[in-house]
This record gives C-alpha cells, sequence and structure tokens, in this order.
C-alpha cells in the first residue's frame, strides 16, 4: 500500500499556527498574572505611622528624619551627604546583588551612580513597620522605587526595603545595614495562585 507524501507546507503551516496558539496563550497568562498581581499593604506615606505603641517617640521621630535626610541626599545627587547616614562599617546591598562595605564604599558607588544611572531621579518610600531591637537599634521595612517626572503611587513602589539602624556614637541614628529587594510580582501572583497558603497574612 503506497503511503500518501507528506506535505511539507501543511506540517510548517501547522506547526506555525500552533506556535502562534503557544504564544498568544503565554502573553494572555502572563498578562493575566501581571495585572492581578497588586499588593494590599501598600504601606503608609508618613514614617511617623508605623512608630510602635509604647516606643520612645523622639527615637521614632529621629529615625524617620534619618530617612527623610536619606530621600533629600539622594534629591540632591549628594554623595557625602547620603554616606553620612550610614555607620562607619555599614553594609549596602542592591537589588541587582552589589553589595557595599563601609561608608565610604556606600558613598563612593554612589558618587558614581548620581553621576550616570540615577542622574536626576528622585526617591518614593512608603512605611511598613518599624521595630525596636532595644534601646539602641531598629529594624524599619518599607517599599521604595526611584523615579522621574511624576512621583508613583504607593501601590507602584517596586522594591521591598530594609533598613537597620543603630543610635550610633555620637547619639545619632545612622544606617547600619541596607538590604534592596526588586519585587517579582508576576512570579509572586504565580506562587500565590499554585500555593496559596505562600502568601503573607496581609495578601491573602
Amino acid at each position: 500500500m503506497n503511503k500518501k507524501p507528506v506535505n511539507k507546507k501543511t506540517v510548517k503551516r501547522a506547526a506555525l499556527a500552533t506556535a502562534a496558539v503557544l504564544a498568544f496563550g503565554a502573553a494572555a497568562a502572563y498578562l493575566y498574572l501581571d495585572t492581578t498581581s497588586g499588593i494590599r499593604r501598600t504601606g503608609k506615606e508618613n514614617c511617623a505611622d508605623v512608630i510602635p505603641v509604647g516606643a520612645n517617640t523622639a527615637d521614632g521621630e529621629a529615625i524617620c528624619a534619618t530617612l527623610d535626610a536619606l530621600i533629600d541626599a539622594w534629591a540632591r545627587g549628594d554623595a557625602e551627604a547620603y554616606g553620612r547616614l550610614f555607620t562607619e562599617d555599614g553594609t549596602y546591598t542592591t537589588y541587582v546583588g552589589s553589595h557595599y562595605q563601609g561608608r565610604a564604599d556606600i558613598t563612593e558607588g554612589h558618587r558614581a551612580l548620581f553621576k550616570d544611572f540615577v542622574k536626576g531621579t528622585k526617591l518614593a518610600a512608603s512605611y511598613l513597620d518599624l521595630r525596636f531591637l532595644g534601646k539602641d537599634a531598629a529594624v524599619l521595612t518599607g517599599r521604595g522605587d526611584d523615579y522621574t517626572g511624576g512621583k508613583p503611587g504607593l501601590a507602584d513602589l517596586s522594591k521591598v526595603q530594609t533598613y537597620t539602624l543603630v543610635r550610633d556614637t555620637d547619639g545619632a541614628w545612622r544606617i547600619a545595614a541596607f538590604h534592596n529587594t526588586q519585587r517579582q510580582n508576576v512570579m509572586e501572583r504565580f506562587s500565590f495562585l499554585y500555593s496559596p497558603a505562600t502568601a503573607p497574612k496581609a495578601e491573602k
């Protein structure tokens, strides 16, 4: 029995049609995940609003003033002022994984950044939580982003940030460690759909 010859054009068209359907499905799935990946806990715009009840208000306000000064120094592109807000041995980890060790390293790294990658940008921030670890140390968590033009809304801030602050030898509150994490919204949304129990309480 003679086999009917394979029509190469038909096979090619079928393969292209299948690829198109798969690509469309993947794009639609990505779009769905992206558009439904909003956060519920956006944080407070005013740092003072996360000072815990019962905490030393003066210390809470001093910590918030440090963050205000950080935002101001960034907006001015002032690497010296920015670096002075960190302890002498402070550490700074960026969302791309760069790790700066010590105030001088942080200052010089930002001197270059302010002349290039983030030149002319400002910082937007929201605040999630402030916890005191004894009377001379605290951890502040929040969301943030650099921007130009219009200031982004709290729900649009793409990074989650952790500041560990200490009362320095001169009594000023400075940043001993900073860690910046880029939120992967699509991956996060997928993980919550696939395994709902992984979602933080605030996002359920």
